[in-house]
C-alpha cells in the first residue's frame, strides 16, 4: 500500500556544518549499555538532527523508522519495523533475529516522531519488545511526549538512558556558535546572549532568528523586537521569514504545506504550476526547513513546526481545494493511503467513501484492519449506510468489541441496500463475503450447525478467483469439524483454507491458519508433520512468522527441549508483528508459562487469559484449566476443586472435543486427590471419542492417565513421555532397524540413542524387547495414527 516506504526508512542527513554536541553525543553513547534510549521534547529541539548526527558519527548499525500518524495501525507499524531492522549490513533479517543473542556488535532501532502513536496495542507490543530485548539490540525513542512505557522499573533498574529538553537546549557557547556560522561576524556578543536568553535554547527559534537576520542592517533593532514577547516569538520570526520571500516561493509554501510528503509532480498538481521540482531544490538549498526524505532528492517533507505555521496563515477556503488536488494526484498514482486522508481532509466524504471501497480488496488482504477502521470511523453514518461495502467493515468493529447482534443488523442492512447488478468485483464478491461473516459469528456464537450451514453458502456463493472468500468458507467448515472433534474432516478443509489464503496473497491470515492447521496434526498424533508446516511456512515469510515461532516452541516443549522453545519465543518477541493480534499474544503467554516456575507460570497464564478474545476460535485449551492444572503440581488442590465446581466440570459429562481438555484436568485433579477410580468411565469414554475421530495425539494422553487411574497410583507409576519419546516408542514396537527408524525421524543414530535410553529410563528396562512389552502393559502404544488422518499434501502446506 505504501509507496514511498523508502523515506520513512532514511535516516536524515544532516545538511551544513553543525555545532559539536559532545556532551550529548556521550549520552547517546551510554546508550549501548542500555535497553532503551529515549529523546523526549516538544517540536523543534533538534531531537532528530542530534540523533542523526551522533549516530552516523559513531558508526553502528541503525534500522531508522520516521513514524507518522497512520503508523497506528499494528500490521503497518509492525511491517515497517521489522523491514527497518532487515538494513543493517551485518546480515538479513533473519540472520539478524536469529543470532541476536550471540552478536559481537550493537544494532540501534530509532523510532523518530513516537508520539503520534496513539494505538494502544502498539505501545502494549513495544513494551512487550523492551522487557525481552536481546542484549545487543537497542532501542531510541525520540519524540515530544514521554511514551506510555514503565520507564520508572526501566530507571530504577539502569536500562533506560534519558535525553531531555533541558539537555537539548543550546548551551549559551552552543548558540553563539551556531549564530556565528549562520548569520556571521557582525552579531554582538549582546546581541547573541539576548537571543539565547529569550529563546531559552530553542534550536528551531534560533534557526528562524538567524534566517531573519541574514541580510539585516539593523541586526540588533531585529534582536530587540524579537526578544519583545516571547509568547509571539514564532509567529513574528515566520512572518519575518515570509515577507522576504519572493511572491512566488511564499504561494508555493503556503499551498504545499498541506503536504505531508512533497515531490515535484506532486507539488504542481497541487499549486497548478509546473516548476514544482525546481522550487524543492531551490527550499532546501535556501535552508527553507525542508526535509529530504531518500538519497535521490525525490522526496521531502517540511519540518514540522514550519508546516504548522505555514498551514495557519493559508487563506481561508483553499485548503478544502488543495487538499481535493492531492487526493487525485495520489489515486492516480497509486497511492490508496494518501487519496483517502486529502479527501477527508478536503471533506470530500463520498469521494474518500468511493476510494475505500476501492482500498478494500487490498486492506482485507495485508489485515491492515486499524487502518480502515480509522477511516471510517472518519465518515458520517450516513455516508456508511449508503455502501453495502463499507456497511459490513463498520460491522466489524462491532465484532471487535464483542457486540454480535450489532454486526448482524449492518449485516442485514448491507444485504438491503446492495444493488440488484453490482458494478464492481467487491459488490460481485459481497454476497460471499457477507456469509463468511455470519459464519464468524455463528462460530462466535457457538452454533456449530450454523457455522457450517454459512461457510458452505460463502462457498457456493464465491467466484473461482474468490480466494478470501473460499478462504473463509472452507476455514470455518474446518473451524466447526474441529471444535466436534472430527480431526479427518478439519485437516481436509482447514488444509484447503490455508491453501485459498496463499493463493489469494493473504499472508496474514494464512500464517495464522497455519499455525492452527499444525495445531489439529499434533491432536491427530502427527507433531513432524505440524513442524514441517511451520518450518516451511517460516522459511517462506521470516518477518511475519512471531505466532509460528510460538508454536515452534510449544512443540520444542513437549518434545523437552527448552532450551529451543526458549529461542523460539524470544524470536516473536523481536518480530514481533502482530504481537500484533490479541490472539497472537495470548498464546505467547500460555507458551511462555510453559517454561516458567508454578507461580510465574500462573501469573503468564492470568496475562494470557487477559489478551483472550472469546469465541474467535474453538477453545480446545482453555486458560483457566492450563491454570487449574499449575494448582494441582503445586498441591493446592483445594484452588483446583474450585476451578471444576465454577466451570462445572464433573465425571458424569459427555465426552465432547471442547470439554476434554476440561475433562483431563478434573482427572489429573482426581489422581491427586486419591479417587482415581472415579476417573474411569470418563476417561474411556473420552477415549473411545478420541480413537473415532481420528484424535491419536489425545489418545495417548488418555491412555497414559487411564492406566493411571486403573492402578490407583501404585508404586510403579506410568512414565510421562514426550511427544518425540512418543513417536520413537511407537516406531521401536515395528520392525524397523535403528538406522531406518533414525532417517524416518530425520535425526542421527546418537539422537536416536538419547532418546531411546531415556525411554528405558523411564519405564525401568534395559532393551528394546522389554520396553515394547512394558508400553503395551501401561496401554502407552497406539495404532499408526496415519490410519486415521488424511496424508498431508501440497494442498495443506504453505
Amino acid at each position: 500500500m505504501t509507496v514511498t516506504l523508502e523515506s520513512k526508512l532514511h535516516m536524515p542527513v544532516n545538511r551544513g556544518p553543525l555545532v559539536p554536541r559532545p556532551r550529548l553525543a556521550a549520552l547517546l553513547g551510554d546508550g549501548t549499555t542500555v535497553t532503551l534510549t529515549l529523546v523526549s521534547a516538544p517540536a523543534g529541539f533538534g531531537k532528530t538532527t542530534l540523533l542523526a548526527d551522533a549516530l552516523a558519527a559513531a558508526g553502528r548499525p541503525v534500522a531508522w523508522l520516521s513514524l507518522d500518524r497512520d503508523d497506528n495501525d499494528p500490521a503497518r507499524f509492525w511491517t515497517y519495523v521489522a523491514t527497518a531492522l532487515s538494513r543493517p549490513p551485518e546480515s538479513s533479517l533473519t540472520a539478524l533475529l536469529n543470532d541476536l543473542a550471540v552478536r559481537t556488535t550493537d544494532v540501534v532501532l530509532v523510532l523518530d516522531d513516537y508520539h503520534v502513536i496513539d494505538a494502544t496495542e502498539i505501545h502494549d507490543g513495544m513494551a512487550f519488545l523492551l522487557e525481552h530485548l536481546p542484549p545487543r539490540a537497542h532501542v531510541v525513542i525520540a519524540g515530544r511526549a514521554d511514551p506510555p512505557f514503565p520507564l520508572a522499573r526501566m530507571r530504577a533498574s539502569g536500562e533506560l538512558v534519558e535525553i531531555r529538553a533541558a539537555d537539548l537546549r543550546f548551551t549559551p557557547d552552543e548558540a553563539a556558535a551556531y549564530l556565528g556560522d549562520a548569520v556571521g561576524p557582525d552579531l554582538a556578543p549582546a546581541d547573541v546572549a539576548a537571543l539565547e536568553e529569550r529563546t531559552e535554547g530553542w534550536i528551531a527559534a534560533l534557526q528562524l532568528a538567524a534566517l531573519s537576520l541574514r541580510g539585516r542592517s539593523d541586526i540588533s533593532g531585529v534582536v530587540a523586537r524579537f526578544a519583545g514577547t516571547d509568547r509571539y516569538v514564532v509567529d513574528y520570526l515566520v512572518e519575518e521569514v515570509l515577507a522576504h520571500q519572493p511572491d512566488a516561493v511564499r504561494d508555493f509554501l503556503l499551498r504545499t504545506a498541506v503536504l505531508d510528503r512533497l515531490t515535484g509532480p506532486l507539488c504542481d498538481a497541487v499549486t497548478g504550476r509546473d516548476d514544482g521540482t525546481r522550487m524543492l531544490v531551490e527550499l532546501e538549498r535556501a535552508n527553507l526547513f525542508l526535509v529530504p526524505l531518500d538519497d535521490h532528492r525525490e522526496w521531502y517533507r517540511y519540518h514540522h513546526l514550519f508546516a504548522d505555521v505555514l498551514r495557519a496563515r493559508l487563506p481561508g477556503g483553499q485548503a478544502p481545494l488543495l487538499h481535493g488536488r492531492a487526493s487525485v494526484w495520489h489515486e492516480r498514482h497509486d497511492q490508496p493511503e494518501d487519496a483517502v486522508r486529502h479527501a477527508l481532509a478536503a471533506g470530500d466524504v463520498d469521494r474518500a467513501a468511493r476510494l475505500m471501497e476501492l482500498a478494500v480488496p487490498e486492506i482485507r488482504r495485508t489485515r491492515q484492519d486499524t487502518l480502515f477502521l480509522g477511516w471510517l470511523g472518519a465518515l458520517p453514518d450516513d455516508v456508511v449506510r449508503r455502501s453495502p461495502v463499507l456497511s459490513v467493515f463498520r460491522g466489524w468493529m462491532f465484532m471487535l468489541t464483542g457486540d454480535l447482534d450489532a454486526f448482524e443488523r449492518r449485516l442485514d442492512d448491507a444485504e438491503r441496500a446492495a444493488p440488484p447488478a453490482a458494478d464492481s468485483a467487491e459488490l460481485r464478491r459481497l454476497p460471499a463475503t457477507i456469509a463468511v461473516y455470519r459464519a464468524s459469528i455463528a462460530q462466535a456464537r457457538g452454533d456449530l450447525a450454523g457455522t457450517a450451514e454459512h461457510a458452505r453458502r460463502a462457498l457456493a456463493l464465491a467466484g473461482p478467483d474468490d480466494h478470501l472468500a473460499r478462504g473463509g468458507g472452507y476455514g470455518f467448515l474446518g473451524l466447526a469439524a474441529w471444535a466436534e472433534g472430527d480431526v479427518t474432516t478439519a485437516l481436509e478443509t482447514f488444509g484447503r483454507s490455508v491453501t485459498s489464503l496463499y493463493t489469494g496473497g493473504n499472508l496474514v491470515d494464512a500464517l495464522s491458519g497455519t499455525v492452527l492447521l499444525a495445531d489439529m496434526w499434533r491432536a491427530a498424533g502427527r507433531p513432524d508433520t505440524a513442524r514441517g508446516l511451520l518450518e516451511r511456512a517460516v522459511a517462506g515469510a521470516p518477518s511475519d512468522a512471531a505466532d509460528l515461532h510460538v508454536a515452534l516452541s510449544e512443540l520444542d516443549h513437549a518434545t523437552g527441549d527448552h532450551d529451543s522453545a526458549r529461542r523460539h519465543l524470544d524470536t516473536a518477541v523481536v518480530l514481533d508483528e502482530r504481537v500484533r493480534t490479541a490472539a497472537g499474544r495470548s498464546r505467547w503467554f500460555v507458551a511462555a508459562s510453559l517454561l516458567a516456575e508454578a507461580d510465574e507460570a500462573v501469573r503468564l497464564l492470568d496475562e494470557a487469559e487477559a489478551h483472550h478474545l472469546p469465541g474467535h476460535l474453538p477453545e480446545v485449551r482453555p486458560v483457566p484449566a492450563m491454570r487449574a492444572r499449575v494448582r494441582i503440581t503445586q498441591g493446592r488442590l483445594a484452588d483446583a476443586a474450585d476451578w471444576a465446581r465454577e466451570r462445572g466440570v464433573t465425571v458424569a459429562d459427555e465426552a465432547r472435543h471442547l470439554r476434554e481438555y476440561d475433562h483431563l484436568t478434573l482427572v489429573r485433579l482426581l489422581l491427586a486427590q486419591r479417587r482415581a477410580a472415579q476417573a474411569v468411565p470418563l476417561l474411556e469414554r473420552l477415549l473411545d471419542a478420541a480413537e473415532s475421530s481420528g484424535r491419536a495425539g489425545s489418545a495417548v494422553e488418555i491412555r497414559r492417565l487411564l492406566a493411571l487411574a486403573r492402578e490407583g497410583r501404585s508404586p510403579t507409576p506410568v512414565p510421562d513421555l514426550t511427544d518425540r519419546e512418543q513417536q520413537v516408542l511407537r516406531l521401536l514396537a515395528g520392525e524397523g532397524s535403528g538406522p531406518q527408524i533414525a532417517r524416518e525421524l530425520y535425526v542421527t543414530q546418537n539422537t536416536l540413542r538419547t532418546h531411546t535410553k531415556h525411554i528405558f529410563t523411564k519405564l525401568a528396562v534395559t532393551d528394546r524387547r522389554a520396553a515394547v512389552r512394558r508400553a503395551h502393559e501401561l496401554g502407552l502404544l497406539y495404532p499408526d495414527p496415519s490410519h486415521h488422518v488424511v496424508t498431508p499434501g501440497r494442498s495443506s502446506a504453505p
